[in-house]
């Protein structure tokens, strides 16, 4: 891969909503992520593509608008459902694969009406072959479950919603 398919593909990446591209050519590696801060692709340095992939978003949570009575009717499994006022929407911090537990035979982390407390491990999403465990932020009740396991989640899609 030359030095101009490499523009090209961070021209790519900066003109559509892809977070982040990894490229394998043989034995040749590159990863172009987004700068959360402006915007902009990077080329990660080599040394760095085999360290645990890691994201520390500003909040893996969000604050829900309040509720209408047209959005009661709307099903629990949908994303863009707006919930009752107070709850709180748990954001996936990555792109990946959710799910529920730890392997396919173990309970779920966390079922409708569990109590978590602040710390407690609620999903893994997948991402690059690693398993990032998504904690509760706050203590509260789970209300919703609003992804299927196994299912691909985008960033800052919600997975649950808490009432605190």
């Amino acid at each position: 891969m030359n030095l101009n398919e490499i523009k090209q593909l961070i021209d790519i990446v900066n003109s559509s909503d892809l977070q982040e591209a990894i490229i394998e050519e043989g034995d040749f590696k590159i990863t172009l992520r987004r700068h959360p801060i402006a915007g902009l692709s990077y080329l990660q340095p080599a040394e760095q593509q085999n360290a645990p992939y890691s994201v520390t978003p500003p909040s893996l949570s969000r604050e829900v608008a309040s509720q209408t009575p047209e959005s009661v009717a709307a099903p629990a499994a949908n994303p863009k459902a707006e919930p009752m006022a107070g709850l709180i929407d748990v954001c996936s911090p990555i792109v990946g694969t959710f799910y529920r537990s730890s392997s396919p035979d173990a309970p779920a982390f966390v079922n409708i009406n569990d109590t978590v407390n602040k710390g407690d491990v609620l999903c893994i999403i997948e991402a690059m072959k690693l398993m990032n465990e998504i904690e509760a932020e706050m203590s509260g009740t789970i209300v919703e479950i609003l992804v299927e396991n196994g299912h691909p989640v985008e960033y800052d899609q919600p997975l649950f919603r808490i009432k605190p």
